[in-house]
């Protein structure tokens, strides 16, 4: 057999470095939907500070706009979680052989 063998320390050393790659890429990840959500929250926020009439406005059977939007949101905030926790998996990359 020609199977290299590696010391404990050297693999410990490897799982750290991919640990630490995955880590970066989870907070990569979770950044970039924190700052699509914060679009949408400060959509909401504008929208009631320069806009309010605009929630009032009935598009959906008799319910306004800032129900619609707000609902919208903790949908948003929900699937926004989900996306996060399907591409975060704690699994390693494959490596390249």
């Amino acid at each position: 057999e020609s199977r290299s063998r590696i010391s404990f320390t050297e693999c410990v050393g490897r799982i750290r470095t991919k640990k630490r790659a995955m880590d970066r890429q989870h907070s990569r990840l979770g950044f970039v939907l924190f700052t699509i959500y914060l679009l949408l929250y400060v959509g909401f926020v504008l929208i009631n500070a320069f806009r309010p009439t605009w929630m009032q406005v009935q598009p959906l059977s008799g319910v306004n706009l800032a129900i619609l939007y707000g609902f919208g949101l903790i949908l948003a905030a929900f699937f926004l979680a989900l996306l996060y926790g399907m591409f975060a998996k704690n699994e390693p990359a494959e490596e390249d052989a």
